[in-house]
């Protein structure tokens, strides 16, 4: 009993460690008209970076999120190429129905790695998916975009798949957690955490106001609970579980991939990114191409961590203060948002806006040089 009792836990602690909340707009509901894909990534390697990996042997040029612990940059977890071609996956779990062994499984990142080295469009992807051998060894939901006009999630597990195209959504949203549509009915994670993305993003959906400002610093930084109906944010409370809200104690980074409606402008194609535990952290604009990735977001040579990631962590530790026992499952929210506006995400607040004020400049930069060649 006491070894399946075991079993159980290890098996809930990791669900609990992999896990990701994300959403696919249409420019129909953006203010600039761009679409966007977002993924609030949950893991738990606590140490992310971010990797420039130039063309090669027929592999286009991209920019991806990696674990430290990976130094040979093997599994992409998120990430986008020089043609426009973004790429995410939140895990499922009410997907397979197999006896493919563990083993042979979490090969998620490594597909999407491949996909950034050969995929332009959705349907390049969905090709892909096509040609690799099976099973896959993924149970997952990926969510892909390109500068094509094509936004997808595509729920795909050992041997099959299901595509979901934006374009078909009336509402011209999607959003998935951690689990599949496709799946067993009411299995898997992440019900609520859908339910607190979909209530927060209600009224920019109607107002067609979203930015990528809106995840990274609102709903990536929000402790609204959807079941209990109540936002703890800006609550007064002192000390609150740490359960089912959209930012968790093992939320290591919020990304937004801005994408283009041209192809001549992939160069555009933007990749904001709040890198470590999200309401701690600075928002860095990052692009394919030379001097695209901020060098703090980059791994160390020896010990292939990032120094932004780093210095978030630290500041995550003093947010979830209580050592020992169950400690770690309550967050400390006077130390992000207090009264005196001297709370980690309040202090980050200006500092992020510039950010954004300055990732734009870039971006109409690149914008005019594109229309000077053209």
């Amino acid at each position: 009993m006491k070894k399946i009792l075991l079993i159980l836990a290890l098996l809930v602690g990791y669900i609990g460690a992999v896990a990701c909340t994300s959403a696919i707009v249409s420019g129909k509901l953006t203010a600039n008209g761009r679409p966007l894909m977002w993924k609030n990534r949950d893991t738990g390697d606590p140490n992310n970076r971010v990797e420039r990996h130039l063309a090669h042997d027929g592999c286009y040029e991209f920019v991806a999120l990696f674990d430290s612990k990976d130094p040979n940059d093997t599994a992409a977890w998120l990430g986008m190429n020089e043609k426009g071609f973004a790429i995410m996956n939140t895990a499922s779990y009410n997907l397979n129905n197999d006896d493919v062994p563990e083993s042979q499984m979490d090969g998620e990142g490594v597909v999407m790695r491949k996909a950034l080295e050969q995929c332009v469009t959705v349907d390049d992807f969905e090709d892909l998916l096509r040609r690799l051998p099976k099973p896959l060894g993924v149970e997952t939901n990926f969510g892909v975009m390109d500068a094509h006009g094509g936004a997808a999630y595509i729920e795909t597990g050992n041997f099959k798949w299901t595509r979901f195209d934006l374009d078909d959504e009336p509402s011209g949203i999607l959003t998935r957690t951690n689990y599949s549509y496709t799946g067993k009915e009411l299995e898997g994670m992440g019900y609520i955490r859908e339910r607190n993305a979909k209530t927060l993003l209600a009224p920019h959906v109607a107002a067609r106001d979203i930015t990528p400002a809106l995840f990274t610093e609102v709903i990536s930084r929000t402790f609204y609970h959807s079941v209990l109906n109540k936002d703890y944010t800006h609550s007064g409370e002192n000390y609150v579980v740490d359960q089912d809200f959209i930012p968790r104690r093992i939320s290591t980074a919020s990304v937004v991939f801005e994408g283009v409606n041209d192809p001549v402008e992939t160069s555009l194609t933007t990749m904001w990114i709040s890198l470590g535990y999200p309401p701690c952290a600075e928002t860095y604009a990052v692009w394919t191409g030379e001097g695209g990735v901020a060098e703090e977001l980059r791994g160390d040579a020896t010990t292939h961590r990032s120094p932004q990631c780093d210095k978030v962590n630290e500041r995550k530790k003093d947010v979830f203060d209580i050592k020992g026992g169950n400690g770690k499952h309550y967050v400390h929210l006077q130390k992000l948002y207090d009264a005196a506006g001297t709370g980690y995400c309040q202090q980050l607040r200006t500092m992020n806006e510039e950010a954004y004020a300055k990732g734009y400049g870039v971006v109409e930069q690149k914008r005019k040089a594109i229309k000077k060649k053209q």
